[in-house]
Parts: structure tokens; sequence; C-alpha cells
């Protein structure tokens, strides 16, 4: 009896402890937060420049799309900047920030919050933009400022914070940043419907890994022809095998040591981060063993056919919960679901087979090993890779055709009358250049569909032939990536093969 009273004052006591130990705690003050927001904002200290790490990067292509976005001022809607993790948002943020202050913003009129530091953690963007008043003696309320709000998705309810901020002041230009991209999409579009302006940027398509090494000097413009030809092919491709296992994300890019172990970057920076800290905290995922199983198998089968049948006989997980996984995988730009069609090019009303692509290709040569010219998964991956530059791009939803015993990569259908304006068959070989009567899907396809012509892919070679009255132009996949990823930042206008992307520039 004496142990037990002993043991009863001793908790007894163990408790009073901590609860004067958390009494005494102290609270985040304001004037904390402002040191953060100083400390996020040192061009207000008279040196008028970001960072220099920053100054450092040569800016990414989108770069030049996205700036006018952000200076106009006469259209009265907050940018959302989308994209998943690592692809350089904040940099651009930043260099958008330096630009600005090259054109003569005053220093004070520009603000920066990441709004994922945990100093910032409960705290409205009106909040924020006090704790900016009191930090810089500026009249938010009147004057002419620039507001950046980045990883604003760990902000509850920030739809509503932002559409406040842009019906309420007429004198603030907002910007916003988040890397769970269908989700913001999504939210973007029931709440601020003329009120938000989506900017998407994706992983690196391959014309920008090329144009940050500085070697689009590789494709020359061909008048006669009307597209991009490449000066040296092979180099092209060696560029192209690089490109598709580290050529996804600007880091990659520049530094030696993370292409010497581009796992612990991708792997652990990127997929890592997104499966055990973004989706669960997001979208309150417990299971997150369930969800990684899931993402190495898609990853692991990028460019193939599967069903929501044969995952869930494999995994033991319900069809329904891996369907939302899946939305959730999207969401956070990891992989892209595509639909399936049939020989006609009549959509199913049940989507029970899909293929599903990661973003971008780079993912899985980290995940499982990289790629050679030769590999017998090289065909999986340039298919992802050409997919990957289509995703971010302004165009149609795009398909694949299957049918039995036969199958063609892409169909894009037009949108009035959904039938096919244009087909892509992805191959890496130049066989077919020589033997183009074995493309027999592809022709069968064409015919039923009556469909003029199709885009064939090879490794080198190009050509033109016609079979059955099908006009067949096959052209690298290499070439092929560079002149789709070049017309999505140009935006050049298309004719002839211009739906399948080959560039027919101006």
């Amino acid at each position: 009896m004496l142990t037990l009273v002993i043991r009863f004052k001793i908790r007894a006591l163990t408790l009073f402890t901590m609860a004067r130990t958390l009494g005494s705690m102290q609270e985040i003050s304001r004037d904390d937060i402002i040191k953060r927001i100083r400390v996020e904002n040192p061009w207000w200290e008279g040196t008028h420049n970001i960072a220099q790490g920053y100054r450092d990067m040569r800016p990414r292509a989108y770069f030049a799309l996205f700036f006018p976005l952000v200076k106009n001022l006469s259209v009265r809607r907050a940018v959302v900047l989308m994209g998943p993790r690592r692809v350089g948002k904040t940099v651009m943020i930043h260099q958008t920030i330096q630009r600005l202050l090259d054109e003569g913003i005053p220093p004070k009129a520009v603000c920066y919050f990441s709004v994922d530091h945990p100093i910032f953690n409960g705290l409205s963007l009106d909040k924020l933009l006090e704790c900016y008043g009191l930090a810089t003696g500026v009249d938010y309320r009147s004057t002419q400022i620039y507001a950046f709000f980045d990883e604003i998705q760990y902000l509850r309810e920030w739809e509503q914070y932002l559409k406040s901020l842009v019906d309420t002041y007429s004198n603030i230009k907002t910007l916003a940043s988040g890397s769970a991209a269908a989700a913001l999409r999504l939210k973007s579009e029931e709440s601020g419907a003329g009120r938000f302006t989506d900017f998407l940027l994706p992983p690196l398509t391959f014309y920008e890994y090329l144009d940050l090494l500085g070697k689009t000097g590789l494709f020359e413009w061909s008048t006669n022809e009307g597209a991009f030809t490449a000066s040296d092919i092979n180099e092209v491709n060696r560029q192209f095998i690089d490109y598709l296992n580290v050529g996804g994300y600007p880091e990659v890019v520049f530094s030696s040591e993370i292409q010497s172990d581009p796992g612990r970057f991708i792997k652990n920076d990127i997929i890592d981060k997104v499966l055990l800290r973004d989706l669960p905290s997001l979208y309150g995922i417990s299971d997150i063993q369930e969800l990684n199983s899931l993402f190495t198998t898609l990853a692991f089968n990028t460019a193939n056919e599967v069903s929501l049948e044969e995952l869930s006989k494999n995994s033991g997980v319900a069809k329904n919960t891996i369907k939302r996984y899946i939305e959730y995988l999207e969401a956070a730009f990891l992989i892209k679901l595509v639909h399936r069609v049939d020989r006609n090019a009549k959509r199913f009303r049940r989507a029970n087979f899909f293929k599903v692509y990661l973003a971008n290709p780079s993912m899985r040569a980290v995940l499982f090993s990289p790629v050679s010219e030769n590999d017998e998964r090289i065909g999986a991956l340039v298919e992802t890779a050409i997919f990957s530059q289509w995703f971010h791009g302004p165009i149609a939803v795009l398909y694949y055709a299957r049918w039995s015993g036969g199958e063609v990569d892409i169909v894009s259908l037009a949108p009035d009358t959904q039938k096919p304006s244009w087909a892509v068959e992805v191959k890496w070989s130049d066989r077919y250049c020589e033997k183009p009567g074995e493309l027999k899907s592809v022709i069968s396809f064409c015919r039923s569909t009556k469909l003029p012509d199709v885009l064939v892919t090879s490794k080198t070679k190009v050509s033109t032939c016609k079979i059955e009255g099908v006009t067949i132009e096959f052209v690298p996949a290499s070439s092929y990536c560079y002149t789709v990823g070049f017309n999505a930042i140009h935006n050049q206008s298309r004719s002839t093969h211009s739906s399948s992307g080959l560039a027919r520039r101006e």
C-alpha cells in the first residue's frame, strides 16, 4: 500500500512539473514572424538582389511565358504556379522578383513568404501581409505591391484566402505556388474561376534539358523540310539517353555530384517526400506503405497497360482504394493516367484498362536502374518521355488505341467531333523505315478511322512512304521529343503534322 502511495505521489509530482513547464512555454511572437519575413526578403536591405544561388541559376525557358503573367496589372487575377517538387518553382519566383527589381519596382513593394515554414503555421494570408506591413512600413492596402506565397497548399482553405485578396485589394498582384499540381488546379477551378490564372511548370522537357546545357545547336531549322533536323543524330541520341536517366530536374542537370548518385536526390528529395509527407498531410493517407508499393508497381510498368482488377488482385487492396491512390499520385504530378480507345477510336464506357506513365522518365531509372541505348526496357522509357512532353502543353486529351491483335501508342481526338485528328506510334528502331509493311496495326487503325497519315518514331532515320493509302512519316524519337517540347514553350503554329507536334515554325 505504501508503495502505491509513493508511486502516486511521484506521478502527481511529475504531472505538476510538466504542467509548470508547459505553462511557461513561450509562444511564437509577432516579432519572431517579422524577423523571419525579413530573412526571406533580403532585397529590402539595400542590395536590391535576391540570394546569389538563385541569381547564378540559368532561367528555365518557361520563364519567358511566366513573367508577363506576373507583370500584367491590367488583369485582376492571382497567378497560381503549379508543379511537382524540385522543378524550379521557388527559383522561378525569385528570378521573377529579381526581374521586377531590375525593372525599377521598389524593393519593399515585393514580398515573399514560404508558407510551409513552421513559423507561419496557421497564419492566414491577411496576417502575413499585416506582418509585412509592420516590417517595411508599406501601406499594403493602398500601395501597388507584388506578394508571393510559396507552397501555399499547406495553408488550409488557401483558395478562399487568395480569392479574398484578389477581391479586396486591386493594388496587390498575388502569386501562389504549390507542389500538388492537380489538387491546386481543382481548387483553383472551383473557387478561383475568373480570379486565378493557372501556370503549370513541369519537369524538364528534352528541349529545355538541351537549352540549359547550351546544346540546342544540335538541332537546325530546315526551311525546306519545315521542321527541326538533328545535325548529329548520334550525339543527340546520347544526350537523349542521358535525359531519360537524369534529365528531368534542373539541379540534376548542373550537378555532377547528384548525377553520380541521382537516387539520393530524386528518390529521397522528390519521390519519398511526396509519398511520405505531402500526400499523407494533404489527403490524410494512413497506409503509406500501401501507397508506396502501388507507386513502385506503376513506375516499373510505365507505358504498359494495367487494370484496377489486376492491381487489386496482385496487391490485395480494394479497387476503390487503388483508384483514390492513383488520383493522389496524379495530384502530386508523379504519374499520368491515359485511357484507351478501340480500333475505331471509340471510347469505352467503362475504363477497365488504362496506361500509367511517369511524369518524367528519369524517375524509373532512379527507382530501378539506368537504361542504355540497347536496353530491353528502352522502348517503354522512350514512350514515357514522348508522353511526358505532351502532358504540360495546351493540347487535347491523349489516348492510346488497343484492340484484339493491335495497338497504336498515341491518339488525339478532335474535341468537336471526337474523331482522331492524329496518331503517333513510338518505336526505337530503324527497322520499320525499311519494312513499313510490318506496321499492320498502325495502317489498320488509320484505314478504320480514315486517318490519312500517321507519324512513327525511329531511332535515327527520317523518311516518308505511303502504304495502302496511308502516308507514314518517320522521325527520330529524340527529334520528336525536342520538337514537342519546343512547341510547348514557344507556342508555334502548327500545320500538316502540326497535330502530332512536329514544328512548323513561322
